[in-house]
This record gives structure tokens, sequence and C-alpha cells, in this order.
């Protein structure tokens, strides 16, 4: 939440709410009386929800394609969860230790830390093991290659051997029981 647009931008409010961000970090609530959803739920909805991602089903391949701004590859982890849930994501944090030797003091700091994340169900026909990644100007590229389609199967022929026979008894003409 923008704080300023409410007109609660003076340092006070600023403060306030840098450390009630920060405090999400170092809760310590009894689980029997916190009913809602844990920090680390809400943090990484939150990231999930600020992270742009397309997704695009080639015939080889399927690529997802995640606005990482910010990043450095390192900072960018790419795992298979459950077999088949593709999990991306990255964290920024801003670097103090250069600032706080030269005596830098923020007049304001809206870019504290930067979570992404983003979660995909890959298909069935997702190869996990050939999973490769590229990372250029703030832009990963994830692909994801296809499982070859299995050749179908083809039907089988059962050859039928008709017989022919003669009847060695006389023919006997069926009657329907309810017929009179």
């Amino acid at each position: 939440m923008d704080i300023s647009l409410m007109g609660f931008d003076t340092p006070f409010f600023c403060n306030l709410h840098h450390i009630l961000d920060a405090s999400d970090d170092n809760t310590s609530h009894n689980k029997s009386t916190n009913t809602g959803p844990t920090c680390a739920y809400v943090r990484d909805a939150r990231a999930m929800a600020a992270t742009p991602a397309d997704g695009k089903d080639y015939p080889n391949s399927y690529v997802f394609i995640v606005d990482m701004p910010g990043l450095k590859s390192g900072d960018i982890k790419v795992q298979v969860e459950d077999d088949n849930v593709l999990v991306i994501s990255g964290e920024w944090k801003r670097e103090h230790d250069q600032e706080e030797k030269e005596g830098v003091k923020h007049v304001r700091m809206e870019r504290r830390i930067r979570k992404f994340m983003r979660k995909f169900a890959l298909p069935e026909n997702a190869n996990t093991e050939k999973i490769s990644a590229i990372f250029q100007d703030g832009v990963l590229a994830v692909t994801v290659e296809k499982l070859p389609l299995p050749e179908p199967k083809k039907p089988k022929t059962i050859q039928v051997q008709v017989r022919l026979f003669m009847r060695s008894f006389p023919m006997i003409p069926y009657e329907h029981p309810n017929s009179s």
C-alpha cells in the first residue's frame, strides 16, 4: 500500500510502515490463536501477484517468460516440486554496506526487498529432466522440453477361422412360447 496517497508520508509514518513490513519476518505468534494465513504465505502470494509471466506451448517445448528486473542470474532459482510444479523464484535486497559507510541517509525507501515467484503446473508430457533457463536484461526464459509422443498402438488383428460342418440331426422348427 502506498501511504503517500493518503497523506501519511511524514517520516514517522514511513518508519512505521517500514517496521510493520519488517515485522513479518520476526513475528512469533502462538499458532493456536493465529487463525489467519502465515506471513510466509502472504509474502509468497504478494510475490506471485506482482510477478508478470507468459507461458507458451510450442510443438516440442513449453516456454515460460518471467519479468524479474533488478536481479542477477545468481539470485534466481528454478525448481520442480511434486514432480510437476515448476517454481521460479528470486529475491532482490538493497545493499546497505557502502551507503552506510559514506553516511548516506535515506529520505524515502520503497525498494528495500522485492521477491519474485511464479508457480506453473506442468502437463504430463513435460520432461522435467530437460529444463533450461536463460536470463537477459531482467527477463527469464525457462524452456521445458516435451516428452516424445508415444507411438500409437497398432490394432491387433485376429484371424477368424470359419468351419463348415454338416448337420447330422434333423432341423426342428422353433416355436416361440407366447405364440399360439
